[in-house]
């Protein structure tokens, strides 16, 4: 019996060999950010009802008794590199696996005091620390620290990584850390028990990757312009971005949960009800719709840097549409959404060609030779790190780009496209915020010339 998700794991099978075949190179820290992150991409394979796997059937990769757990990147051991093909061909030659519905685990973030990603969803995943050997290490360690899942080889498949990029902040003007995304396959078709850390994690999520592809999904979130500056920008200058620019717009995908875990140890887990807001709170919550119930029931939204990352891998399946699960950040203020629609066509006209040309040549953009930057009168460029924004924060591939880098193959095709998108954006709101002003002077000048003429 067919259940119609038999393309999407085949082509996942691919994408996973191509991964492993060609992972990407690390990127290496700016000056002033010597941080690095990693974050683990957990895929699973959701057994479909008429496939279920017999109880007593042993799943593929199963190690020896000897085999210690992995410690290093798969993608810089040749000899692991070279069993991975044998393993997932073993792997989804299974019946449950063939006609299974893979999926992928995301978490929503506790709310702390001071971080900036509270509440966000998002990959499991932390900073590096100084013990661990390499990148890859982080992400299993973090996995098992915030959700509890164990990815260690008697567990999971390591694919390998998808493109590392420079996190900045402030529209691309600080940069932040390196964050280092890794893939990991589930080998079983039961859901793993999942332990949430709770000052850290306050739910987890499995989604079907056929809902992140779905364009029904799609939609926008609008976040406060002030969360997207650097900490130094405060006071009155935050103050007047905030009030004059309103929120910013940016594209985002509605996440459909298939089986979801929730913290119930975290603070505010079960609301307070209306009643104990007293009657002023709760005309303000009615005034303004921040009630205790809105907050409780607002939707899963993937957006930002998560996409971004999301995006990356997505990119690689079949109709290698990707690009279209977001737009260019914009503003709710008119005219500033207007400014920077104009001040932009001309840099998104470009990216469009560019692209389009990227994605009939990169198959043959495997060289990784430095190509320096040239203007448009030919003349070299400085290289700079890599400003390119998503879901307000920078993300660069790397600090100083390599040829394969500046043709922007096919995983790294949003990154690409957002590039110095950050600039003018910048631009544009300067240029408004002096239409405002200009608009305003004007308007005074002539009703203090009528209020004169009345005299």
């Amino acid at each position: 019996m067919e259940t119609g998700t038999e393309p999407l794991v085949a082509h996942l099978k691919d994408v996973l060999l191509d991964l492993a075949a060609h992972p990407f190179p690390e990127v290496a820290n700016p000056p002033t950010a010597p941080r690095r992150a990693s974050v683990a991409l957990i895929l699973r394979i959701q057994p479909h009802y008429s496939h279920w796997p017999a109880a007593h059937s042993k799943h593929a990769h199963a190690p020896s008794h000897g085999h210690r757990r992995r410690r290093s990147s798969a993608a810089s051991n040749p000899e692991k590199k070279l069993e991975l093909k044998d393993i997932l061909d073993a792997f989804f030659a299974q019946d449950w696996v063939k006609h299974g519905d893979p999926e992928l685990l995301f978490i929503k973030r506790a709310t702390r005091a001071g971080d900036n990603w509270n509440g966000h969803v998002a990959l499991p995943g932390g900073k590096r620390d100084p013990e661990d050997e390499d990148d890859q290490v982080t992400a299993v360690r973090e996995a098992m620290e915030e959700v509890g899942v164990d990815l260690s080889y008697a567990h999971a498949i390591a694919i390998g990584n998808l493109p590392q990029r420079v996190v900045t902040t402030s529209w691309g003007k600080v940069p932040l850390m390196v964050l280092c995304p890794y893939i990991f396959l589930l080998t079983s078709p039961s859901i793993p028990p999942l332990r949430l850390q709770p000052t850290e994690v306050a739910s987890t999520h499995w989604v079907s990757l056929r809902a992140l592809l779905s364009p029904a999904q799609r939609t926008f979130e609008y976040a406060d312009v002030s969360q997207r500056l650097a900490k130094a920008e405060l006071g009155i200058k935050r103050w007047f971005l905030q009030s004059m620019l309103g929120q910013m717009m940016f594209a985002a995908v509605r996440l459909l949960p298939s089986e979801s875990t929730y913290c119930s140890s975290i603070p505010g887990f079960i609301p307070e009800s209306e009643a104990s807001t007293g009657v002023i709170g709760s005309i303000k919550g009615w005034w303004t719709g921040d009630t205790a119930a809105r907050r409780t029931q607002k939707p899963l939204l993937l957006w930002g840097l998560t996409l971004g990352v999301i995006s990356d891998l997505l990119e690689h399946i079949p109709p290698h549409k990707a690009m279209d699960m977001w737009t260019y950040p914009t503003f709710t203020s008119w005219d500033v959404r207007v400014t920077l629609w104009a001040m932009s066509y001309r840099f998104r006209k470009q990216k469009a060609i560019e692209m389009g040309q990227v994605t009939e040549s990169s198959a043959g953009a495997e060289e990784d030779t430095e190509v320096p930057k040239q203007d448009p009168q030919g003349m070299p460029v400085e290289k700079e790190p890599g400003e390119v924004g998503i879901g307000g924060l920078g993300v660069g591939r790397h600090w100083g780009r390599s040829k394969r880098d500046a043709l922007g193959v096919r995983g790294s095709a949003v990154n690409s496209t957002l590039e110095g998108y950050y600039p003018i954006v910048r631009k544009a709101v300067a240029t408004a915020l002096v239409g405002r002003v200009s608009l305003t002077a004007l308007l005074l000048a002539y009703a203090w010339s009528k209020y004169r003429v009345r005299r």
